[in-house]
């Protein structure tokens, strides 16, 4: 296991609540303007066709996800509109609401903390975690995929952050992104203002959480191994990287209740 345990800002016990939430809030603008997830959609397409689920359970939802622009590509086997839950160990509500407002309903989310590692049976579908797998100790991100595995729920793993300089690179212009987004975001409130312009703690955050990021990510190699011993002929796993350029996306993906070997394909 390669993976190193290095710390986050924004993840520390001490780093206010309310300053975390428009970290998150901001993070997701910026996933948002570039379309950060659009090149696994096709792949996270099939695999919920493939897993004949109706209902996605998004872990580690933060702001929102990415879903706003995800979920209107995404439709279940039968060609009809998939429910998106968001869910979180620390809910930031506010958000969700207005994830759920703008969606017109589609985005639903739990209200109460919900464990990435033992997701209660009440939740089912597909679930899916986007840059945020990376938060998780070795034993912890084995939980939640054997976790998965043995409910037999489809999973997708969806990461930004590699250990690689290239993608490091791209952090630094982390900051000014968030600065010419945050006039767009909703609402502004006096808090985003201060902390985005008079005192920068939240582009400062995103790029130094940005680079931690990166360093303490899984690789391609990592993956393989934290999903070694869970394998049965009606489970697949798919590990592999999606896009072009620097900003690409590494993806591990289990699809529930179908046969065959697992496949590790790597981007070409």
């Amino acid at each position: 296991m390669r993976r190193q345990a290095w710390f986050e800002i924004h993840d520390s016990a001490w780093f206010p609540p309310k300053l975390r939430d428009l970290v998150t809030e901001g993070l997701e603008k910026v996933w948002e303007a570039n379309h950060t997830y659009r090149p696994i959609t096709g792949r996270l397409r099939r695999a919920l066709r493939q897993s004949r689920t109706r209902q996605v359970v998004d872990l580690c939802s933060g702001g929102g996800g990415p879903w706003l622009s995800l979920a209107p590509e995404l439709k279940d086997a039968e060609g009809q509109p998939l429910g998106v839950v968001l869910t979180d160990k620390f809910p930031n509500l506010k958000a969700f609401e207005r994830t759920r407002e703008v969606s017109g309903g589609r985005i639903g989310f739990c209200a109460e903390p919900v464990d990435a590692a033992a997701v209660s049976g009440d939740l089912r579908g597909f679930r899916t975690i986007f840059s945020a797998f990376h938060h998780f100790t070795p034993e912890a991100a084995r939980a939640m995929l054997a976790d998965a595995f043995e409910k037999r729920e489809g999973i997708g793993v969806f990461e930004l952050a590699q250990p690689k300089v290239k993608t490091m690179a791209l952090c630094f212009g982390m900051p000014a992104l968030n600065w010419l987004l945050t006039p767009g975001m909703r609402p502004v409130g006096w808090r985003r203002v201060v902390w985005t312009y008079l005192l920068p703690m939240i582009p400062f955050t995103l790029w130094m959480d940005g680079i931690l990021s990166c360093l303490r990510s899984y690789s391609l190699e990592d993956m393989r191994e934290l999903v070694h011993g869970l394998e049965a002929e009606d489970y697949r796993w798919e590990i592999g990287e999606a896009g072009k350029g620097k900003a690409r996306v590494a993806y591990l993906v289990g699809i529930a209740g179908r046969r065959g070997a697992s496949e590790y394909p790597l981007a070409k």
